[in-house]
């Protein structure tokens, strides 16, 4: 008997509302599961924030349990392993590369400490270790303003790969669960046309695991370990 219900960090409906939601429904355990394989603060720490920032607010409190990371779970390299696997049987031609892409964050959070970029390159690791026929190379995204962020910038490799011989090339974005305007737009329709205006040859996006049936195993398993 539990319920299952999502909200969103920037947008709606709100985790504020759904929690309220809940405690009229007469929820008294709540699980968090944000959905960012890798922890950073800008992401997972502030879907925490803002879960307390509600619960400080009301009178009920029930128990409460965050879902971690799990940027090296079995199960999501597995997933995303799969899902290579299956783009790579679909093309008709072999990449030279494959580009694994994250969100970026400003470079001053990793000085301070937060592990997200670690946690990006461990998943590239794994999922190599798997994969073992193509190069994977981990590349940060979405950056935006005059500071440094994460380097190496999805962006100026891509322009450059052309000049080094690689001329086709596959992306992914393990950090994103669902595909989003930053991989559709930013990936499939900007990234492609500025490798191929660069000298590429071809260029294509392997879909973020979405609702695939591997995906929903791990958040189960994920779900299932914390209740």
């Amino acid at each position: 008997n539990i319920v299952v219900d999502f909200a969103m960090r920037y947008g709606n409906p709100s985790i504020k509302s759904k929690i309220h939601k809940l405690h009229k429904m007469g929820c008294e355990n709540l699980v968090i599961l944000p959905l960012y394989p890798q922890y950073a603060a800008a992401t997972t720490a502030t879907v925490c924030d803002e879960v307390y920032r509600t619960l400080m607010k009301m009178r009920w409190q029930p128990s409460l349990k965050i879902i971690p990371h799990y940027e090296s779970n079995p199960l999501y390299i597995d997933a995303l392993v799969n899902s290579i696997d299956k783009k790579v049987k679909e093309i008709n031609w072999k990449p030279d590369l494959i580009v694994a892409s994250y969100h970026g964050i400003p470079k001053k959070y990793f000085d301070k400490g937060d592990p997200y970029h670690c946690y990006c390159h461990k998943t590239t690791r794994l999922i190599s270790e798997k994969f073992t026929s193509i190069e994977i190379k981990t590349t940060f995204q979405s950056r935006f303003g005059p500071q440094e962020w994460l380097q190496p910038y999805t962006d100026k490799t891509l322009e450059n790969l052309p000049k080094e011989g690689v001329k086709k090339v596959l992306t992914i974005c393990p950090g994103f669960a669902s595909d989003c305007v930053e991989t559709l737009e930013e990936i499939q329709i900007q990234a492609k046309e500025s490798f191929l205006n660069s000298g590429g040859e071809n260029f294509d996006m392997i879909p973020c695991l979405n609702d695939n049936n591997d995906h929903i195993v791990l958040l189960k398993s994920l779900i299932e370990r914390n209740i």
